[in-house]
C-alpha cells in the first residue's frame, strides 16, 4: 500500500468518523426520483445506502416513478397530463403507475440483494420490507380539474415502519396509497417522503434529484465558487419560497424546496436536496461537512455558546492547523484548559467549527480577541462573523469600550469589519509587556457601539 494512499486515507477517515458516530441509530428517509433510476444510477445508490445502513443508520427508501409511468403511457399511445404540479391519474395512467411501481420495486429489491465481491455491498445481507404503510384519500376536483385516481397522504403506519426498522430491515415505500375501502391512489414521491419523515420525526429527509441544489441569493462577483447554498436556514428558505411561483416541474426551484421547508417546520431536523448525477452524492452529503447539495436547517440546531471544559479537545483540534502554519500563535494546552471560560464556540452536529477567546483588560476598558478561528470546512457560512458578534456582546457586557486583535495575516478581514490599525504602543501596559516584537504582529482596534 502506497505511502501517498496512507497519507490521504487516514486524515480522511478521521474526518468522517465523528459523522459515523453521530448518525448511528438515526433515521433517514431517502427519496429517490424516478429519473435517477432511469439514468442507470440504482446500483450505486443501493451500494451507498447499504454502506450507510451498515454504519447503524435506519433507512426508509421512497422511490419515484415519473419517467417510468410516462414511458408506459407513451407505449400505450396515451398522453401524460399534469395540473398544479401533479399528475392527473385516469384509469389508464393508474394501470401504468401500478405496472411501473411493480417493476421498480422488483429492480430495487434485486439491487439490494447483490452482495457482490469487490463491491461496497460485499457480504451484505440487507432485508427489504415493503407494504401498505400509506393510507390515502383522493385529491378530488381542484379549480375545476378532476384528478381522478391521484391522491394525498391521509395516514402513515408509523408503528409498522418502526417495527420493520428495529428488525434491521430497510423499508421500501412506493408512491401508492390505499383507502380504507381498498381503492388505490397514485401519490407523489415528494409528498409521501415528506409525510413519512414528519410522521417518524426522522433525523434527515434526503431528496436525490435532477437538480444540484438551491441558490437563495445572487452570487457576488468576488464571492464563493459554489453555485448553490450548501446550507440554507429555514427562515431564508421560507422567504425564498414566498417569492417563487407555484412549481409545476421538478426543475422548478420551489418543487423540492417546499417539501424541505414543510418537513423542517414539522420537526425533521434537516432536509437535503442533492444531485443524483454526482456519484456518491449521498455519502458526500451525509459524511462530509460541506456536503454536495443544499441542506435546509433550523438555525436553532446550530449552537453558539460559551465553551466548557468538555470543549477543550475540540478547540485544540480546530486551532492546531492554524498554529502549525503560523496564522495563530501556539498556545499552551494547559493555558486553554485554564482559560476555557474565555472562549466562545460554534458547535454544529457535535463538532466545533469556530471559536474565539476574549481576554479583558479593565484598566484600559478594552479586551483582546484571541484565537479567532473558523474551520475551512465551514468557509462561506459566516461563522467568523457570528463569533465576532458574540465576542463584541461579551465585551459590552463587561463594560468595555473596544476590542483589539493582533494578527500577521488576516488584517483585511478585520479592516472590512470596522477595525482600524494602531501602533503597538496603544496596547494596555499588561498586554504590551507580553507583545512579541519578533513576530511584529499588527494591532487592530474596534470601538464598540453601546
Amino acid at each position: 500500500m502506497s505511502a501517498v494512499f496512507n497519507f490521504t486515507f487516514v486524515p480522511w477517515f478521521r474526518s468522517v468518523a465523528p459523522y459515523i458516530h453521530m448518525h448511528r441509530g438515526k433515521t433517514f428517509v431517502v427519496a429517490v426520483a424516478g429519473e435517477a433510476i432511469a439514468a442507470g444510477k440504482l446500483q450505486h445508490i443501493a451500494q451507498d445506502i447499504a454502506l450507510i445502513q451498515s454504519m447503524g443508520v435506519k433507512v426508509v427508501l421512497v422511490h419515484g416513478f415519473r419517467p417510468q409511468v410516462n414511458e408506459q403511457l407513451q407505449a400505450k399511445g396515451h398522453q401524460a397530463r399534469y395540473s398544479h404540479g401533479m399528475r392527473i391519474t385516469d384509469g389508464v395512467a393508474l394501470d401504468c403507475a401500478q405496472e411501473a411501481a411493480g417493476q421498480l420495486r422488483y429492480e430495487i429489491e434485486a439491487a439490494f440483494s447483490q452482495g457482490l465481491p469487490n463491491t461496497p455491498m460485499a457480504g451484505s445481507k440487507m432485508r427489504v420490507i415493503s407494504g401498505n404503510f400509506i393510507t390515502a384519500r383522493p385529491v378530488g376536483i381542484v379549480d375545476g380539474v378532476d384528478f381522478q385516481h391521484s391522491g394525498l397522504v391521509r395516514k402513515i403506519d408509523v408503528a409498522g415502519i418502526v417495527r420493520s426498522l428495529e428488525f434491521g430491515a430497510m423499508v421500501l415505500i412506493s408512491p401508492f396509497g390505499f383507502s380504507p375501502t381498498g381503492e388505490a391512489f397514485n401519490l407523489t414521491m415528494e409528498e409521501v417522503a415528506t409525510s413519512v419523515a414528519i410522521a417518524l420525526q426522522a433525523d434527515k429527509l434526503v431528496f436525490l434529484t435532477e437538480i444540484p441544489g438551491i441558490r437563495a441569493k445572487p452570487q457576488e462577483p468576488e464571492g464563493e465558487d459554489n453555485p448553490i447554498d450548501t446550507e440554507l436556514p429555514l427562515d431564508a428558505a421560507e422567504r425564498l419560497l414566498a417569492t417563487l411561483p407555484s412549481p409545476q416541474h421538478p426543475v422548478d426551484t420551489a418543487f423540492y424546496l417546499q417539501h424541505c421547508v414543510k418537513a423542517c417546520k414539522a420537526g425533521v431536523e434537516r432536509s437535503h436536496i442533492i444531485p443524483f448525477a454526482t456519484d456518491g452524492s449521498l455519502l458526500l452529503e451525509v459524511y462530509v461537512h460541506d456536503g454536495i447539495g443544499t441542506m435546509v436547517i433550523d438555525e436553532k440546531l446550530e449552537e453558539l455558546r460559551e465553551a466548557t471544559a468538555d470543549d477543550v479537545a475540540g478547540i485544540i483540534q480546530l486551532i492546531e492547523p492554524f498554529e502549525r502554519d503560523g496564522t495563530l500563535v501556539k498556545r499552551d494546552r494547559t493555558e486553554i484548559e485554564r482559560d476555557v471560560a474565555n472562549y466562545s464556540i460554534i458547535e454544529h452536529d457535535g463538532v466545533i467549527f469556530a471559536c474565539a477567546a476574549l481576554y479583558p483588560y479593565p484598566e484600559g476598558r478594552t479586551g483582546e480577541m484571541a484565537a479567532l478561528t473558523a474551520s475551512p470546512q465551514s468557509q462561506g457560512q459566516g461563522d467568523g462573523e457570528k463569533i465576532l458578534k458574540r465576542i463584541e456582546q461579551r465585551a459590552r457586557g463587561m463594560g468595555l469600550d473596544s476590542i483589539f486583535v493582533l494578527t500577521t495575516r488576516t488584517m483585511h478581514w478585520f479592516l472590512k469589519r470596522g477595525f482600524v490599525q494602531v501602533d503597538p504602543d496603544w496596547l494596555p501596559e499588561a498586554r504590551k509587556r507580553k507583545y512579541n516584537w519578533d513576530r511584529r504582529s499588527m494591532v487592530f482596534v474596534k470601538k464598540l457601539v453601546p
